[in-house]
């Protein structure tokens, strides 16, 4: 889940130059990532019917399935699917988590290198995910795969201020400690200060959509020590570590959670969805 700060906030969205190696970390424990990563909440889905105009019967190109978070409840609502994972083990976790589900196919490839099927697309959907792929060649390849009038709905997600907010400010503590490139005093920030204007000048700029538009959802979600200590280890900042780092620095954060905040956490994520039509 992106954010650009600290690793205690930032969970995937990387810097471009490191983004081809740190997008093969999750594919190392797709089991753990299946089983820690939240999914999506329903109105999330609600949205995209309504700003995308995914429907039954709507063929949708997904970009970065991961596990199945998005697709399977897409499934759901009877959508015709296609989903590009890049993780060999990633794709196979989607395959068994979407096995007897009718109207999917998981490919596992490179979005960059896939070939485009012939018939285009409804919606191309990225969902936590569009980050990782070639700023290059993102925008255009997803005009590319869509119909005149479809949507290209991208879905970030961000940590920011609220849940347990004074353990986010100490564990920064943790994250100098063990990790060089932490800059110092790092906080989430303000929902209302998240600006997504990155992506829709992005949108802008490729001449092939119309405005984008926004909607909006902030969720918590509260982990006990274990619960956290695994989801810090699905992310790829934390996976890059040296083991000796990573280890003192999940031992850290344990202590801390257990030591001042009686095993539990919470924290706030705030789910932006843009969406965008093609001209």
């Amino acid at each position: 889940m992106p954010d650009d700060t600290t690793r205690a906030l930032r969970d995937d969205r990387p810097a471009e130059s490191r983004r081809p190696r740190l997008s093969r970390t999750f594919d190392e424990d797709a089991e753990l990532y299946d089983r820690v990563r939240p999914g999506y909440p329903p109105e999330l889905y609600d949205d995209l019917a309504e700003s995308a105009g995914i429907r039954p019967g709507s063929r949708v190109l997904e970009i970065g399935c991961g596990t199945g978070q998005a697709t399977a409840p897409l499934a759901e609502r009877g959508c015709r699917i296609t989903a590009v994972e890049a993780g060999p083990s990633m794709a196979a976790v989607a395959r068994r988590n979407l096995a007897g589900t009718t109207g999917v196919e998981v490919v596992t490839a490179d979005f960059e290198t896939w070939p485009l099927p012939e018939e285009s697309f409804d919606v191309v959907l990225a969902a936590t995910s569009f980050h990782w792929i070639d700023p290059a060649v993102r925008m255009r390849k997803a005009a590319e795969a869509l119909r005149s009038g479809g949507a290209l709905a991208v879905v970030r997600t961000q940590h920011v201020r609220g849940g347990t907010e004074e353990f986010f400010a100490e564990v920064q503590g943790c994250y100098e400690r063990f990790d060089p490139d932490t800059p110092p005093g790092t906080r989430p920030p303000e929902a209302a200060d998240v600006d997504g204007s990155d992506h829709a000048q992005e949108v802008a700029r490729s001449g092939a959509f119309g405005p984008t538009v926004f909607r909006r959802h902030e969720r918590d979600i509260t982990y006990s020590t274990s619960a956290y200590l695994e989801l810090l280890r699905t992310y790829s900042g934390h996976r890059a570590l040296p083991e000796a780092a990573r280890n003192g620095l999940l031992g850290c954060v344990a202590e801390l959670i257990d030591g001042r905040y009686d095993g539990r956490v919470t924290k706030r994520y705030l789910l932006e969805l843009a969406v965008a039509h093609r001209r």
